[in-house]
């Protein structure tokens, strides 16, 4: 997990939002098969909300910073 944050961290601001984009698009399409009995993986949830979470503490200690 640890990898996973300082890759975080390499990525420029740019990146981060459209990373985080993504992810909000593939939450609300994880949800939606949820909802429809159609979930293959329902651990996928989980983690996309984290790394949702990990983006966006990133971006407010970049705000902090600033």
């Amino acid at each position: 997990m640890a990898s996973k944050i300082e890759d975080l961290r390499a990525k420029t601001d740019d990146q981060l939002t459209a990373d985080l984009v993504d992810l909000k698009r593939e939450q609300f399409n994880l949800r939606f098969q949820a909802a429809t009995s159609q979930l293959e993986r329902p651990a996928r949830i989980k983690e996309v909300r984290r790394d949702i979470a990990r983006i966006k503490t990133l971006q407010a200690e970049r705000a902090a910073k600033a």
